[in-house]
């Protein structure tokens, strides 16, 4: 089995290279409904999906589908805008090749974000979730198959994945503004189904906090290439307690995460600048 991905890596650095010169510090993923926060951007390049080699191409409509250069609060910054899912079909190594690219550019931290549902009955709809660590439930990981010690070792540690130290600055900006937030566990499902009511009920016995359907095959990427991260959700809809829960459509998911953006942009603007 012959390992492709540096190769690839190559091309579609030297493409992106050949389209702008900034050199980001910072790489961000936006989530569901959180595509907007690349509208605050000083955009220097923004180029789709499409174009990259061997980028995969986004198919959930409300994620943009183009990476985005430019400058956020006077740092240089490169922004997914839309991501990809392992329900949409792809591998886990492409889901995850984006994050490879972002490293390759020389960013210094990775800040993900997402829309999920809360398990935790104190986490309401439209709150703000710094993720401290996480349970992973997706089917298929992005490092299974031959390692490239270029890119990363073949067992990476995971005790220290998530930057406690930026979710504590992160949560005490979130108080000074108002912004209801906690730090919590974040579970990852493949989907795309919402999960059952059993299912939210195990999710909750089993220590998350949050539950959703991405992150998590990032997270590992970032964490073989040995990039800090910070990882944020918005809670979109309540799941736990059992008997508060109703019928969610992706719509309703949507409509909460956009209306959550500004708060979490405020955040990420404030741990940025």
């Amino acid at each position: 089995m012959e390992n492709k991905t540096y190769d690839e890596l190559q091309e579609a650095l030297a493409y992106l290279k050949a389209k702008t010169q900034i050199q980001p510090t910072y790489g961000i993923i936006l989530g569901t409904g959180l595509s907007t926060l690349a509208e605050h951007i000083e955009v220097s390049a923004s180029i789709p999906y499409a174009d990259i080699p061997h980028f995969p191409v986004a198919t959930v409509e409300s994620h943009a589908g183009k990476l985005v250069f430019g400058h956020l609060k006077g740092k240089s910054v490169v922004v997914m805008a839309g991501r990809f899912h392992y329900y949409e079909g792809y591998t886990a190594k492409q889901i995850t090749f984006p994050v490879r690219v972002l490293a390759a550019l020389g960013i210094e931290r990775l800040i993900i974000s997402n829309a999920a549902g809360s398990v935790n009955p104190e986490i309401e709809a439209g709150d703000i979730v710094f993720i401290r660590d996480h349970i992973n439930l997706q089917p298929e990981n992005p490092l299974r198959g031959p390692n490239d010690e270029r890119l990363g070792p073949r067992f990476p540690d995971m005790l220290h994945t998530y930057d406690r130290a930026l979710n504590a600055k992160g949560l005490a900006f979130a108080k000074e503004a108002g912004i209801p937030a906690h730090e919590g566990v974040y579970l990852s499902l493949q989907g795309p189904n919402l999960e059952t009511p059993a299912e939210y009920r195990f999710a909750n016995i089993i220590g998350a906090d949050m539950v959703g359907m991405s992150t998590i095959p990032e997270v590992l990427v970032a964490r073989h290439m040995g990039l800090p991260l910070l990882v944020m959700s918005v809670a979109t809809n309540k799941c736990f307690p059992l008997e508060e829960l109703t019928e969610t459509t992706v719509e309703e998911v949507v409509a909460v995460a956009r209306s959550a953006e500004p708060k979490m942009r405020k955040i990420v603007e404030a741990l940025i600048g």
